[in-house]
């Protein structure tokens, strides 16, 4: 019973703050869940959820190349500048940041339910986009591997 309570709290605080992602999923969870096939369906969604939404974001993301819209010149002429260099860099750190908060994921449950909470509450009241658990995963990643190192010299 606390499932339906959690996630119709979600679709209520999606609603509240007026964001689609949050009210979306957490209603095809909720009906997933009430319909009976929650046993059957959340395995796969869990396991290969996060492979899937990165994939459809990639789709979205390549769009501009497939229509031509984007061609190597642009891509050359994008990384010229100091502007183009900071956010080819940014990208690059972001992917092996995200890379790394798989890991942590996948070894420590509690940095995954820590995380979901911070990224319900970014999502639902901050507009955040919820890529927050793989990117936040591996800023903690990076952090904490950090920490010890410091930890190791003193």
């Amino acid at each position: 019973m606390s499932a339906y309570l959690f996630l119709l709290m979600l679709v209520l605080i999606g609603v509240i703050s007026n964001n689609q992602s949050v009210i979306i999923a957490s209603s095809v969870l909720l009906i997933i869940k009430a319909i009976g096939f929650g046993d059957q369906l959340f395995p796969t969604l869990a396991s290969k959820g996060i492979s899937w939404g990165v994939t459809i974001i990639t789709i979205a993301v390549l769009v501009p190349i497939a229509t031509g819209d984007i061609g190597f010149k642009e891509l050359w002429n994008s990384i010229k500048g100091p502007v183009g260099i900071v956010a080819f860099a940014s990208g690059m750190f972001v992917a092996i940041a995200a890379g790394q908060g798989v890991q942590l994921m996948r070894v420590d449950p509690v940095v995954t339910t820590a995380l979901l909470a911070g990224t319900i509450l970014a999502v639902g009241f901050m507009k955040g986009i919820p890529v927050g658990p793989l990117v936040g995963a591996g800023i903690a990643a990076l952090i904490l591997g950090g920490y010890q190192v410091i930890e190791k010299w003193f």
